[in-house]
């Protein structure tokens, strides 16, 4: 069937539209070659995903050899589910790119940019969907390359400097995973992830020092590369001077396909029966705990606008290193979830503060006082973006947190609660007072002209679609997480 290649198909189309822009003259025909396939792949992955729901999750072969030898796919629900969200913000992204790009990126750049753009989406696929570990770690080098791109293409000093900070980061931790991969094939003998757990089940007892350094290496790696704390400290400066585009895609995707595959190693690869006898998880949660906390407290002492929202994105990952490091089903379950809403919700915000620079020309919050008279609508859904982070009911934060609390109930670690709820409180402290300035106060709204700044519907309207989204991933939390939950058994 057609259909079953579909995942294969995307990447290789994004790979082979992503080499045509830099010959391509026009700038328009470029944003709409690059928006027309994403939205091309949204519905191909929204047609596997039906396909998986009816039949059931198979293995898709890349090439005339079989697995172990060949390289394989896992396309499964929630591999279908990500693949959804991930081309579903681009196609967000891209399209509010086509309005706003050239305030940020000089014209001769712009094919080098969108390049890059579907070049990391394709990557971040295949990390997604690959069922062999060095196909994942070639994926992982290529959306390195390509997520450091499109931070230095600004062409900056700031953001060469940012960038530089990011490579070599992220080099680091790409060479701690090659060394985990190099420790699985030399216990195993295999690349393949199925393989690679069905040989560890055997023999796993034999092994304790390797697979502890195993997971250490992956969990360091990957951690780097997912801003897990405090191994974060290249994220701020990336994503507070990169592009606007790119500070959501690399906030909302990004870090995402590596947190993904870090799922992937511990739950799949090596196995809960085996990482339960390890402290790897402890670790895990008790960074995930320190992320919560420290990262909102550093956003609490910032006075740029885009460096509280890049270190809210360390304590939302702390989150989904909190779910992880649970170690329990509903930990697995709620730390895909919390994937899938703080997705959505952070691309609004960078959408939306990077929309509120552009206007206003100010990035230090002590100038942005009375812009919700200026661009109230903006303000508005930058609003309604940030209740979810802080976890007001019905949207996505407030259920991954709920859920979260009845995880640390079940697994008699009743204290997390707390942090839970410290955490949400300093949330609070950071970005309420953003609205709270741009809408109120004499002082503020002086000589502030009513809409002065506002953008017209066409260029909020992407925003508006992800914020619709999020509303709807909070309301639709139950059948989305039971979802996750089929695809998981």
């Amino acid at each position: 069937m057609l259909i079953d290649s579909f995942p294969i198909l995307i990447i290789l189309g994004l790979f082979i539209t992503a080499t045509t822009m830099p010959i391509i003259k026009k700038k328009k025909i470029i944003k709409g070659v690059s928006l027309v396939t994403f939205a091309l792949s949204l519905l191909m992955y929204i047609a596997t995903l039906n396909r998986v729901l009816k039949l059931g999750d198979y293995y898709y072969r890349v090439g005339h050899f079989d697995a172990p030898f060949g390289i394989e796919f896992h396309v499964g629900t929630v591999e279908c589910i990500i693949g959804i969200l991930f081309t579903f913000i681009a196609v967000m992204v891209i399209w509010y790119s086509i309005y706003n790009i050239n305030s940020d990126i000089r014209e001769d750049k712009i094919p080098l940019y969108y390049f890059l753009i579907n070049i990391l989406i394709a990557s971040l696929l295949g990390i997604v969907f690959s069922n062999d570990m060095f196909n994942v770690f070639v994926f992982i080098e290529i959306g390195n390359l390509a997520s450091c791109g499109i931070v230095v293409v600004k062409d900056k000093k700031e953001n060469i400097k940012a960038g530089m900070k990011y490579l070599i980061m992220s080099c680091l931790g790409s060479g701690l995973v090659l060394m985990g991969i190099a420790f699985l094939y030399s216990m195993t003998g295999h690349l393949n992830m199925t393989y690679i757990h069905k040989e560890l089940v055997k023999n796993y007892t034999n092994y304790p020092r390797a697979i502890l350094i195993t997971s250490g290496l992956f969990t360091v790696g990957l951690g780097v590369k997912s801003a897990m704390f405090p191994l974060h400290t290249w994220l701020p400066d990336a994503h507070s001077n990169a592009p606007t585009t790119s500070s959501a895609i690399l906030s909302s995707l990004v870090l995402k396909g590596y947190v993904l595959f870090l799922i992937k190693v511990l739950y799949r690869v090596l196995g809960i029966e085996i990482i339960r006898n390890f402290s790897i998880l402890n670790i895990i949660l008790l960074l995930g705990c320190l992320g919560m906390i420290l990262g909102s407290i550093f956003a609490i002492l910032q006075n740029n606008f885009k460096r509280v929202i890049a270190y809210s994105t360390v304590a939302q990952m702390g989150y989904i290193f909190f779910a992880i490091g649970l170690g329990t089903e509903i930990g697995l379950i709620i730390s895909i979830f919390h994937i899938i809403g703080h997705a959505v919700t952070k691309a609004a915000l960078f959408l939306c503060a990077g929309t509120i620079i552009h206007a206003t020309g100010h990035k230090n919050l002590k100038d942005l006082k009375g812009v919700g008279k200026e661009m109230p609508y903006t303000l508005g859904l930058f609003f309604i973006a940030s209740l979810s982070m802080i976890g007001i009911p019905l949207l996505p934060g407030f259920v991954s947190k709920w859920y979260l609390s009845l995880g640390s109930i079940q697994s008699n670690k009743t204290v997390l609660i707390a942090v839970i709820l410290v955490s949400s409180l300093l949330n609070a402290v950071y970005y309420f007072p953003i609205s709270i300035n741009g809408y109120f106060g004499e002082e503020n709204l002086q000589q502030k002209v009513y809409k002065s700044k506002s953008k017209p519907l066409s260029e909020l309207l992407p925003i508006i679609i992800l914020v619709i989204a999020m509303i709807y991933i909070g309301m639709a939390s139950k059948g989305i997480i039971n979802l996750i939950k089929t695809g998981l058994v």
